[in-house]
């Protein structure tokens, strides 16, 4: 089911009714985020859950096109607006990703990048410590899980630009909260945020 209106302009969690316009949630007038907007392709429920699991856990590489390709379909407009100088993915820690094989983000960032015809900066945000996995951690938990968890190598290249987050699922945010103070702290004007699907049963905006 792909996220449609009416939905926060800031965060981009869909409202629980039908009607209505786009405005911007309780919790992001109280708390702005560090990025501008973000915004999902499809709820993560159904086949798109199913998709990403396969991609992200049964190592099914070959499904980062399929993927790529929905969400590039869907939300082609929002990146035109972004107007990114780069596209950053979520980078996995190294431990994680001899465990894993690969960086899921990476994949899909690497798809929107030959889409759009955008530069991919793929080394530059790092992850700087280890984290747990953030499945089945409250919303404060992951806060206090990935706080200070980034870092950027070469600040220069990521001064006053603009740049186009990408990872997989948004849940309850942190992950791209945290990377996008990261980013700005090191000089970027803009961090945009993109991913394929939103969790909605961690809404606060539900």
């Amino acid at each position: 089911l792909p996220v449609s209106s009416p939905l926060c302009t800031i965060c981009g969690c869909p409202f629980a009714v039908e009607q209505g316009i786009d405005h911007p949630c309780g919790p992001c007038l109280v708390s702005p985020p560090p990025f501008v907007r973000a915004r999902s392709a499809y709820c993560f429920e159904g086949p798109v859950r199913r998709l990403i699991h396969s991609f992200k856990y049964g190592r099914k590489v070959h499904l980062a096109p399929t993927l790529g390709l929905l969400t590039a379909v869907s939300l082609t407009g929002f990146a035109k607006e972004a107007a990114p100088h780069f596209i950053v993915p979520v980078p996995l820690h190294d431990r994680r990703l001899r465990e894993r094989g690969f960086n899921q983000s990476q994949r899909l960032a690497l798809f929107l990048s030959r889409t759009w015809v955008v530069p991919l900066s793929v080394d530059n945000l790092r992850r700087a410590r280890w984290t747990d996995p953030q499945v089945g951690l409250s919303a404060e938990e992951r806060n206090r899980n990935v706080l200070g968890a980034f870092s950027v190598a070469k600040p220069e290249i990521f001064e006053k630009k603009r740049l186009l987050l990408v990872d997989d699922v948004f849940t309850s945010g942190s992950t791209v909260t945290e990377c996008s103070r990261t980013l700005k702290q090191a000089g970027a004007e803009q961090v945009w945020v993109l991913t394929v699907a939103r969790a909605l049963a961690a809404d606060p905006c539900l």
